[in-house]
C-alpha cells in the first residue's frame, strides 16, 4: 500500500506541490501582504483597481474569502489526510486546485470587466471543489466528527456567494449578510478547530517540558455550551446585527469563551512563543464577541468597524498565522520553536490589530493609523513569506530521501 511519504517522493515536479499547505499558505501569506499594499494605495487615492466591487468591500471580500479560504484549504488538504488515513492530494491536481483559488483572485480585481455571474463563477470555483474533495474524503475513511468542519467551510462558501449576490445588486457587501456569514464561519471554526488544538499543543509542550499543570481535557460539557452559545451569538448576529438580542448573545458568548481559554494553561506556555500565540489568538475571539456586543449597546465608542476587526484581523489574522508557521515548521521536520522573526511577525499583527482599533477612538489621527496598520500587517505576511518561503518551496534533504 503506497504511503503518504512514497507518494510525495514519487511526485517529481515543483517541491510546493508535495501538499496541500506549501501552495496554499504561501500563496496566502503572499496575498495577503500584497492585498494591504493595494487597499492603502486604494485609501490614499494612489490607486484604483478595475474591480466592481467598491473599494472597501473589496478589501473585506479578499481578507475574508480571498486570503482566509486559502488558508484553511491548506489547512484541510494538510490535516484531512491525518484524519481520515487516506492519502493527500498532490502534483497537477493540487496545482489545479490553487490556479483555481489564484483565478479567483484576477477574477474579482479585474470584474468590471466581467459579468458578476462569471466573476462569481469563477470566484467560488476553488472553495466549492475543495468542499467537495473534503467530503469525499471524509465519507471515505468514514469521519464523521469532521462533518461539523465541512459545514463550516460551506458556511464560508454561503457567505462568499451571498457577498457577490450583494455586491451584484448594488449593496454595500462590506456591511452586508454575506460578510456576517462569512466571518461567522470563520469565527466558528477557530472555536471548534481551536477548541481542538490549543490545549492538545499545550498539553504536548508542558509535558515536554515536564510541567506539573495540564490543560483540561477539550470538548467537556461546558465546551459543548461555549460552542452552541457562539453559534447562537452568530446566528442572531447575521439576522439581527445591531439588536440587544445579539448584543446580549454577544456578551454571553464572549464570556464563556474566556471561561473556556482559562481552562487551558495558557499562563504556563509564555516560554514558548508558537505555543502561547494560539492562546492570544483564541482571547481574541472572546474580546471580539464582548467588543461588538458593547458596539451595539453603546455605539460610538470606536466604531463596529474597530470591534469588528478584533475578528477580523485579531483572532482570524494571529491564528491563522499561528497556524500556517506551526504547520510549516512541523510538516517540513523543523523544530517546533518560534525565533526572533517568528515573534516578530506575530507581533506585528498584534500591532496592526491595535492600532485599527485606536484609530476608532482617535479620528483625528485615523488616516496615519490605518497607514500604520496597514504597514504592520505587510510586514508580517510579507516576513512569512521570506521566513518561511524557502521551507515551502522547496524539500529539505530528509524529505528527498
Amino acid at each position: 500500500m503506497t504511503t503518504t511519504t512514497e507518494q510525495m517522493r514519487s511526485w517529481t515536479g515543483p517541491a510546493i506541490l508535495t501538499y496541500g499547505f506549501r501552495p496554499f499558505f504561501f500563496g496566502a501569506a503572499v496575498w495577503a501582504a500584497l492585498a494591504m499594499v493595494f487597499w492603502v494605495l486604494m485609501l490614499s487615492g494612489r490607486m484604483a483597481l478595475p474591480t466592481a466591487f467598491d473599494p472597501v468591500s473589496w478589501h473585506a471580500h479578499e481578507f475574508l474569502f480571498g486570503y482566509l479560504l486559502a488558508v484553511v484549504a491548506g489547512f484541510l488538504l494538510t490535516a484531512v489526510p491525518n484524519w481520515t488515513g487516506r492519502l493527500p492530494i498532490v502534483g497537477w491536481p493540487l496545482g489545479g486546485l490553487f490556479g483555481f483559488w489564484v483565478i479567483g483572485r484576477i477574477a474579482i480585481a479585474f470584474s468590471e470587466a466581467l459579468s458578476p455571474f462569471t466573476v462569481a463563477f469563477l470566484d467560488l470555483t476553488m472553495p466549492t471543489v475543495l468542499a467537495i474533495v473534503i467530503a469525499r474524503e471524509i465519507v471515505a475513511g468514514k469521519n464523521w466528527r469532521n462533518l461539523i468542519v465541512l459545514g463550516m467551510l460551506c458556511a464560508l462558501i454561503l457567505g462568499n456567494a451571498v457577498f457577490h449576490w450583494e455586491a451584484a445588486h448594488g449593496h454595500y457587501a462590506a456591511q452586508g449578510y454575506g460578510l456576517r456569514i462569512g466571518l461567522g464561519a470563520g469565527i466558528m471554526m477557530i472555536a471548534v478547530i481551536g477548541g481542538r488544538i490549543v490545549p492538545s499543543f499545550t498539553r504536548n509542550w508542558l509535558v515536554k517540558q515536564g510541567a506539573e499543570t495540564r490543560p483540561v481535557s477539550p470538548m467537556q460539557r461546558f465546551d459543548k455550551i461555549a460552542l452552541l452559545s457562539l453559534l447562537a451569538a452568530l446566528v442572531a448576529w447575521v439576522v439581527l446585527p445591531v439588536s440587544i438580542m445579539s448584543a446580549s448573545l454577544l456578551a454571553i458568548a464572549g464570556a464563556l469563551h474566556l471561561a473556556r481559554l482559562t481552562r487551558w494553561a495558557g499562563v504556563y506556555t509564555g516560554a514558548e512563543p508558537l505555543v502561547a500565540v494560539l492562546h492570544v489568538a483564541y482571547l481574541l475571539v472572546a474580546l471580539g464577541a464582548l467588543a461588538i456586543a458593547t458596539e451595539i449597546m453603546l455605539p460610538v465608542i470606536a466604531g463596529l468597524g474597530a470591534a469588528q476587526h478584533l475578528w477580523m484581523g485579531g483572532a482570524i489574522g494571529l491564528m491563522t498565522l499561528a497556524v500556517m508557521t506551526r504547520a510549516t515548521l512541523g510538516h517540513t521536520g523543523h523544530s517546533l520553536k518560534a525565533g526572533a522573526g517568528t515573534i516578530a511577525i506575530y507581533t506585528c499583527v498584534l500591532s496592526a490589530t491595535v492600532l485599527r482599533g485606536v484609530a476608532g477612538l482617535w479620528p483625528g489621527y485615523a488616516q496615519e493609523l490605518y497607514w500604520a496598520a496597514g504597514l504592520s500587517w505587510f510586514v508580517a505576511f510579507a516576513g512569512f513569506a521570506a521566513l518561511y518561503g524557502p521551507l515551502l518551496l522547496r524539500l529539505s534533504p530528509a524529505q528527498k530521501t
